[in-house]
């Protein structure tokens, strides 16, 4: 509590920047305390986080995340599911997707496919991989390709027909 003239006597302002430094202070050091701790909260057997970097059709750089830990706010975001690593091209009238998923069998792999998405999905005792990935352009959802050596599966898909402008004679 301190002596009576203490209490009496005025507040510069010096005491009160002081004293929000000190809370801020508080405040960084309880958030860190939230950040060191986020292992205890989520047992996760491993942490992967990755990302490639390209130059993109259009000349722009473009980054692309894998793994289970995500950026967040104030902590990582840890998931039991991988991201992985996914690579999309063009090649002729088709759209070649691979994807990284060592480590699990092709019969464990589930593929779902719509005009403007592939969703892939993994989930087994030992791995478990998600993407939902979009399409540069609109595939066509019959004669789908693929394969699965090595770790790498390789999905080809058809590009669906553009349509063209046609020109109209006016009577």
């Amino acid at each position: 509590m301190g002596f009576w003239w203490e209490r009496r006597r005025r507040r510069s302002i010096w005491d009160w920047f002081f004293r929000d430094i000190e809370e801020m202070f508080e405040d960084l050091m309880e958030e860190f305390k939230e950040i060191t701790e986020f292992e205890k909260e989520k047992p996760v057997k491993s942490y992967i986080y990755g990302f490639t970097f390209s130059i993109g059709p259009d000349g722009k750089p473009v980054f692309r995340e894998f793994g289970n830990v995500k950026p967040g706010f104030i902590k990582p975001k840890i998931t039991a599911e991988r991201e992985p690593l996914v690579e999309t091209y063009e090649e002729g009238d088709e759209i070649v997707v691979l994807a990284e998923l060592p480590g699990v069998e092709k019969e464990d792999i589930k593929l779902n496919l719509s005009e403007n998405a592939l969703e892939i999905k993994v989930d087994t005792e030992k791995r478990k991989y998600y993407k939902m990935l979009e399409l540069p352009k609109p595939v066509s959802t019959e004669n789908v390709k693929t394969s699965y050596k090595n770790g790498i599966l390789e999905v080809r898909l058809k590009k669906k027909e553009e349509k063209r402008w046609k020109t109209l004679k006016i009577e």
